[in-house]
C-alpha cells in the first residue's frame, strides 16, 4: 500500500481568513504534495455587501452576502489548490458586541462541545498530522476567530489527533515595517497604541516557534485575496501590489502549542520531524 500523504488541517474563522495568515503555507505544502484541508466555521453573513454595504445598512442582504462569499471562498481555494473544503456553515457571529453575537445559529452562540464534536469528526477523517488555528484571544478578539480557537483545541484533545498543532501570530517587527511601508504608499495607517487596554497584537520575535518561508507562493497568495474582492479591508493589502505584498507578507509565522516529534526550535517547516 502506498504510505499515506501528510496533512495539514487550517481551521478558520470566516471566508478570507485563510489567504491572510496561512495562503502561504496552504499553496506552499500542497505543491510540496501535503494534502491540505481547510475548515471555515461561519459563513461570513457578517461581511460587506456588493459596493461596500455594511451590515445592518439598507442593501445588505445577509442571504446574497453568503452566497456571494461562499463563491469567492472556493476561488481562492483553487488559487491555494486547496486539497478539501469543509464548511460548518455557522451564521457570523460579527464583531465583538453586535447583536448578531447572540442571535440563533451564529457560531459565538453554540456550545463549544457542540461544534467540536463536529471538527472531531473531520480530524478523525482526514487525519492531519498538523493543524493550524488561532491563539486564545483569536488574534485580535474576534469572537469567531477566539470560538475557532476554543473548538479546534477541544476537538484535537477529544481525538488526539495531531502530531503538531499552531497557532498563527504575526511578528511585531513586521507591523512596524508594514506600517512604514504603508506610510510610503500614502496610505492611511495608525501606528499600535501603547497605552491601550487592548492586547498588543502579534508578538516579539523570540516568542515565535516557527518562520515559514512562503515568498515562492505569493502570487497564489494574493490571487487567493483578490478573490474576496467583496471585503473592503482586503483592499488596503492588495493596493501594495504583487511584488511589496510578497515582501511584507511572505514569511508566515507560528507559535507551536502541541509537538510530538521533539523537533528542535525555532523551526522554518510546520512539518519539521515529520519527514
Amino acid at each position: 500500500m502506498a504510505e499515506r500523504p501528510l496533512t495539514l488541517m487550517a481551521v478558520h474563522a470566516h471566508p478570507d481568513d485563510e489567504a491572510t495568515s496561512t495562503g502561504g503555507v496552504l499553496a506552499r505544502y500542497a505543491a510540496e504534495g501535503v494534502t491540505t484541508v481547510l475548515v471555515t466555521c461561519t459563513d461570513g453573513r457578517c461581511g460587506d455587501g456588493p459596493g461596500g454595504v455594511k451590515p445592518g445598512d439598507p442593501g445588505h442582504d445577509p442571504a446574497a452576502v453568503v452566497a456571494m462569499r461562499q463563491a469567492e471562498l472556493e476561488a481562492s481555494c483553487a488559487a491555494l489548490k486547496v486539497t478539501h473544503l469543509e464548511t460548518l456553515g455557522y451564521g457570523d457571529s460579527g464583531m465583538m458586541g453586535w447583536p448578531t453575537n447572540d442571535q440563533p445559529g451564529s457560531f459565538w452562540s453554540t456550545p463549544v462541545a457542540e461544534a467540536a464534536d463536529r471538527l472531531a469528526e473531520l480530524i478523525r477523517r482526514y487525519r492531519p498530522d498538523v493543524v493550524v488555528t488561532y491563539d486564545e484571544n483569536g488574534f485580535y478578539g474576534h469572537p469567531d476567530h477566539i470560538q475557532a480557537h476554543r473548538i479546534t483545541m477541544a476537538a484535537v484533545a477529544q481525538t488526539d489527533g495531531a502530531a503538531k498543532v499552531y497557532w498563527t501570530t504575526v511578528p511585531r517587527t513586521a507591523f512596524e515595517d508594514f506600517g512604514r511601508i504603508m506610510k510610503e504608499l500614502g496610505i492611511e495607517w495608525a501606528d499600535p497604541d501603547p497605552s491601550s487596554p487592548e492586547p498588543a497584537l502579534g508578538l516579539p520575535d523570540d516568542e515565535i516557534s516557527t518562520w515559514v518561508d512562503t515568498k515562492a507562493y505569493g502570487d497564489q497568495k494574493f490571487d487567493a485575496l483578490a478573490a474576496h474582492a467583496s471585503q473592503t479591508e482586503n483592499i488596503f493589502f492588495l493596493q501594495l501590489g504583487r511584488e511589496r505584498f510578497t515582501e511584507l507578507m511572505g514569511v508566515e509565522t507560528f507559535v507551536r502549542v502541541r509537538d510530538t516529534t521533539d523537533a528542535p526550535l525555532p523551526e522554518d517547516d510546520l512539518f519539521a520531524g515529520l519527514r
